[in-house]
């Protein structure tokens, strides 16, 4: 079973919607982050998304865009991303990390020559924002070969029929955009999510994670009872950046963004019994 699959199951049969954490890989340096993906895992996340730094995102909002340009300017690449998590894992084998980014970094690293670093390094998976099912051949059977999951993005203005090209040959989970536009924009709604969330789960068995316009743990909460997993990203690195002086880490750097985590972590109990046949969510205190 893979990380991915584990950490769902295992936060499934405890009734909780897995909290998957975004942070920019190297931002606002190398060090302070990698010390924030432990800090992450310490305060309850379930799984870490890494952003790939890259110039012209063209789906994230101002903060996360921010954070990009702090990890660029740092001298964050693909490679050190890589390198990011290769020395995460020698003292975190457990938590799943999933890369989220854009296509033209990975094209100009090499897609082959990704997917096998990546799986090298210990990633389990990995989002393309702006890679569509229609080239495929691209990177998701690069990957597949690799071993490297590539998560599909559905959002409200994906009908039916593109709804089961988008999953069809999806890997680790589907990642619901719960609102049009970018990153930190607007707030998720969870009743009218509910048939879009209905409609993704008649069409894949894999678990459903929402993102997008989540910042709070009462945000968290609303959502723990019909998805099986919920993202936060800009809220997260707005806790750090209130913490940076002159773009760089403090010590109340970390602290901030683990008392965050804890919060968000402690809402994502579903007051629901588990969903029969979801492969939902997991708690820190399951976590090894």
């Amino acid at each position: 079973m893979s990380r991915l699959k584990d950490r769902f199951a295992r936060c499934r049969r405890v009734g909780r919607a897995a909290l998957v954490t975004y942070v920019m890989a190297g931002d606002p340096d190398r060090d302070t982050s990698l010390a924030l993906m432990h800090a992450l895992v310490a305060g309850g996340t379930d799984v870490i998304e890494l952003g790939l730094p890259f110039t012209d995102p063209m789906a994230d909002g101002p903060v996360i865009q921010a954070a990009g340009l702090r990890a660029l300017a740092a001298g964050q690449t693909t490679a050190r991303t890589l390198d990011l998590v290769r020395d995460f894992r020698r003292h975190d084998q457990a938590t799943p990390v999933v890369l989220m980014g854009y296509y033209n970094p990975i094209y100009v690293y090499g897609v082959e020559r990704f997917a096998a670093d990546a799986v090298a390094a210990g990633v389990d998976g990995c989002i393309v924002v702006d890679l569509p099912p229609e080239v495929d051949g691209e990177l998701r059977l690069p990957a597949t070969r690799a071993g490297l999951e590539l998560i599909r993005l559905a959002t409200p203005t994906t009908d039916s029929r593109r709804l089961r090209r988008v999953v069809g040959d999806a890997g680790g989970f589907v990642y619901y955009v719960s609102v049009t536009g970018i990153t930190g924009a607007a707030a998720a709604d969870p009743e009218r999510l509910k048939p879009a969330l209905a409609a993704i789960r008649a069409a894949t068995d894999l678990p459903v994670v929402v993102g997008f316009g989540v910042r709070s743990p009462a945000q968290v909460a609303g959502l723990a009872d019909i998805a099986d997993g919920v993202v936060v990203g800009t809220a997260l690195i707005d806790a750090l950046a209130a913490t940076l002086d002159g773009g760089r880490a403090t010590d109340r750097t970390i602290p901030a963004v683990k008392k965050l985590v804890s919060a968000l972590s402690a809402a994502a109990v579903s007051p629901a019994p588990p969903r029969p046949g979801s492969r939902s969510a997991c708690p820190a205190s399951a976590v090894p």
